[in-house]
């Protein structure tokens, strides 16, 4: 059985409030106040600075008001001995599968939570949104052990797995593979248990910028087509993967196959229209489809690379300071770099990769692309080169 707060109940008390009363203030309904003193749900991770203010009390001793927490147990209602009551039975099931202490309002709450960190994902440190992810996904697991129903348990699944991939794709963001592919791996069996064909597609799209970083290039490939092959036909996943595929190509030096990788990419974005939120990382718009043209094409040497880069830039207004560019525009500026080289304009593809190592947004799974321009300026000897090695280490150091 869940313990009841009756620390909590007497901090409502001596505040002088009702449950009526703090439910109100606090934005929620009676019956959730009710759970949280009665043991069987705890306050969602953004709900509580407000209820410890509420309270009067600080965090740390809101969270002890708050534990320990465990799942309620439903009993069963009693059957005379030998009983066959088969419309008894029936009731029995109906009320236990409707029965749940996790609430619309909760699974609403923490739906909406995956596309806030989805959205910050672009501007936020790696090390910042993952603990953000991090925090949120215990609160997931806690949830999973307190009473729901099946279509509740399954959303929670499928709101766990999003989280895991986005965790996944900060954990490669900062190099760190071993932790990315478990992430990747729960994100996937959370995908199979559910049925959601997006998020497996996903994990699969997502391993593929993995290795490619890595410079496995031929798995990187066949990983794209594994995610092309699960994607629903239309998804933000599809043009990903088809993208994905297109910089493998590009990495393999087959000119051929990028180019038509990168006309499918167009033909599968032109349609769509500018989301309200473009920075959100699983859901994708023509400016994502100009900055993947400007890497894939920078990596074949194509110096068309440098107006798609420009126009990326252009498109997101990234201004003369470069800490406040979105990490789109730290990477637009080292493939315009890479097609400079091209042409030979080797003094503005210097400025433009030191203003993107000097900018913050260029997270250690990138670091790489940045050192292919600093080793071609260090290959030609250009004096150049020394003050931009320097800058590169330092980047590597943060």
């Amino acid at each position: 059985m869940a313990l009841r707060r009756t620390a909590l109940a007497r901090a409502r008390k001596a505040v002088g409030l009702t449950q009526e009363a703090l439910a109100e203030a606090a934005r929620v309904e009676r019956s959730t106040v009710v759970r949280w003193e009665a043991g069987t749900s705890e306050p969602l991770p953004f709900q509580r600075p407000k209820l410890a203010r509420l309270l009067k009390i600080g965090l740390t001793e809101l969270d002890a008001l708050l534990s320990p927490v465990r799942a309620t147990g439903i009993q069963p209602w009693p059957a005379p001995a030998g009983s066959d009551d088969d419309e008894q039975d029936a009731l029995e099931l109906a009320r236990r599968v409707n029965a749940s202490d996790v609430g619309r309002e909760t699974l609403e709450r923490l739906e909406a939570v995956v596309d806030e960190l989805a959205i910050a994902y672009p501007g936020t440190p790696p090390v910042d949104l993952l603990e953000r992810v991090r925090r949120h996904l215990r609160y997931v697991n806690r949830l999973l052990d307190a009473r729901k129903t099946l279509g509740e348990h399954r959303r929670l699944l499928v709101v766990g797995g999003w989280l895991s991939l986005l965790g996944a794709t900060v954990h490669i963001d900062l190099d760190q593979p071993e932790a990315a592919i478990a992430r990747l791996r729960t994100a996937a069996s959370l995908a199979t248990h559910t049925e959601h064909a997006e998020i497996h597609a996903w994990t699969f799209e997502t391993e593929a910028w993995r290795v490619l970083t890595e410079g496995d290039h031929v798995r990187a490939l066949e990983l794209s087509h594994r995610a092309m092959a699960l994607a629903p036909t239309g998804s933000s996943v599809e043009i990903q993967a088809t993208a994905q595929s297109g910089r493998a190509h590009a990495r393999l030096g087959q000119v051929k196959e990028t180019h038509a990788a990168l006309n499918e990419v167009q033909r599968l974005a032109s349609p769509l229209q500018r989301p309200d939120k473009p920075e959100h990382h699983y859901r994708y718009d023509p400016d994502k489809a100009v900055a993947y043209t400007a890497t894939t094409l920078a990596w074949i040497g194509d110096p068309a690379a440098e107006g798609f880069a420009r126009e990326i830039i252009r498109r997101l207004n990234a201004g003369d300071d470069p800490t406040g560019w979105p990490r789109r525009v730290a990477s637009a500026n080292i493939d315009m770099s890479l097609a400079l080289l091209v042409t030979d304009r080797l003094d503005e593809a210097c400025h433009h990769t030191m203003r993107a190592m000097t900018s913050g947004r260029v997270v250690p799974s990138n670091h790489w692309r940045a050192a292919e321009v600093v080793r071609a300026v260090e290959l030609r000897e250009l004096p150049e080169a020394a003050g931009l090695r320097e800058v590169y280490e330092d980047m590597r150091r943060r």
